[in-house]
């Protein structure tokens, strides 16, 4: 209801009749849709901390950056600003609503073929943005080699923890020191590109909202998401589409790094789950990174690196011991005086057995319940207006999802961490002693 007052001050006219609130990056904002007596619809963003009053800044300035000859360039509709309230330091914004409905990820991979096809299509529009109109916002831009040295500072942040497994940095830091796997040219890049940024009907992209991390840098991050789709083929096609929408411009690595950035995801939320002191958020990106840990130790995990991580050598078994060979009679010992202890003949020992070296495997758009708000009372009452239940908050920006590790292909495979020991000494010879 607050949220409703508040964009009848920013947008003068709104009479809103309809109200249902979003769970749209409910960490850090009060999101809501607004149906006015026109039956007119709007979005409203308010911003929780300073932070998320940042992104939503950046994001105006990226929007009034997108020239009209960029904007027809594009085969989906951006948002537009239709006002804003400033409460404090804090500042709410008041969006025309977009064509199309937010899909959900299962509906997209049953879509099929063509919705793929127009979401890698979408992807690619993103990625040939000109860079002037970000650097004219005063938005972020890195080069390649910024992008990962960024990504190194953070690996040594994330270490020093001490919460994140050994496996998952070994494996992270070959990836991030794998020269070929980061030669690719920067390009305007979304920075929080999901399936609850897009709208559709019929099949096709209508709309792309969420710029709040609108940048130039690695466009991998944003296929990130992909990496939690079970079905990978729809993520192929996805790429598919977009290799062929880019053409020679296409970067042949883009999936390797992008899943880099959805495991690293976990590490970079643990991290700034501890900035926060959030101890359950703490707790709860440990959970995720044993996870992924076993998954990787059992499955092997989903390629990261262009040159193959080494591997343990295999240490030769030492060769059976040769058979003593036979010995002569021997004469008759003289018998022992009566006070002698009788020594036992010492048993030959056994020889040691080889060890076996195993190789690693390789939101739904809310129902809105309409009900007739009585016209504004004087000094800014809050029109009495039905609220829709809230939706549970869970975006992307709230909780990383998790990336789905792959099976391995041969069942003889056996996950790390289960060899058998190896016994480098080799044994002993049996040797024959006289009784005596």
């Amino acid at each position: 209801m607050e949220l409703a007052a508040i964009a009848t001050a920013a947008v003068p006219g709104l009479s809103p009749v309809g109200f249902a609130a979003l769970s749209d990056d409910a960490e850090d904002f009060d999101s809501a849709l607004i149906v006015d007596a026109q039956k007119l619809r709007w979005r409203i963003r308010s911003p929780r901390h300073d932070e998320a009053s940042m992104r939503l800044e950046a994001e105006l300035s990226a929007l009034r950056a997108f020239s009209a000859k960029v904007r027809a360039a594009l085969p989906f509709a951006l948002p537009s600003v239709a006002g804003t309230v400033r409460q404090g330091s804090l500042r709410t914004f008041v969006y025309k609503d977009l064509p199309g409905r937010v899909p959900s990820l299962d509906e997209l991979v049953d879509e099929g073929s063509s919705l793929s096809k127009a979401l890698g299509q979408c992807m690619a529009a993103i990625h040939q943005i000109p860079d002037e109109s970000v650097e004219i916002a005063g938005l972020p831009t890195y080069t390649a080699n910024e992008v990962r040295q960024r990504k190194l500072n953070e690996l040594d942040t994330a270490a020093a923890t001490g919460k994140v497994p050994s496996r998952l940095l070994r494996r992270w830091e070959h990836a991030m020191e794998d020269v070929a796997l980061w030669r690719f040219n920067a390009t305007v890049v979304h920075g929080d590109f999901d399936e609850e940024q897009i709208q559709i009907s019929h099949s096709s992209i209508t709309a792309v909202k969420g710029w709040t991390d609108l940048h130039v840098g690695d466009p991998a991050d944003d296929f990130a998401w992909l990496s939690a789709v079970e079905d990978h083929n729809f993520s192929e096609r996805v790429f598919a589409a977009y290799v062929e929408a880019r053409g020679k411009s296409a970067d042949p690595h883009i999936m390797r790094r992008a899943a880099l950035a959805a495991e690293f995801a976990l590490a970079q939320w643990l991290v700034k789950s501890i900035d926060t002191k959030d101890s359950e958020r703490i707790a709860e990106a440990e959970a995720m990174l044993k996870e992924l840990d076993q998954n990787i130790a059992e499955y092997g995990g989903q390629p990261l690196s262009v040159v193959e991580a080494p591997r343990p050598l295999a240490t030769p078994a030492p060769a059976p011991a040769a058979p003593a060979p036979a010995a002569s009679p021997a004469p008759a010992p003289a018998p022992a005086p009566a006070s002698a202890a009788e020594k036992p003949a010492a048993p030959a020992e056994k020889p040691a057995p080889s060890a076996k070296v195993v190789q690693l495997p390789n939101k739904p758009e809310p129902k809105i319940n309409t009900s007739k708000v009585s016209s504004l009372g004087s000094a800014g009452q809050v029109p009495t207006v039905q609220k829709a239940p809230s939706e549970q908050p869970g975006t992307p920006e709230d909780k990383p999802a998790k990336p789905q590790a792959e099976k391995p292909a041969e069942s003889e495979q056996s996950a790390p961490g289960k060899e058998e020991k190896q016994d480098s000494s080799p044994a002993k010879d049996a040797k024959d002693e006289p009784a005596n």
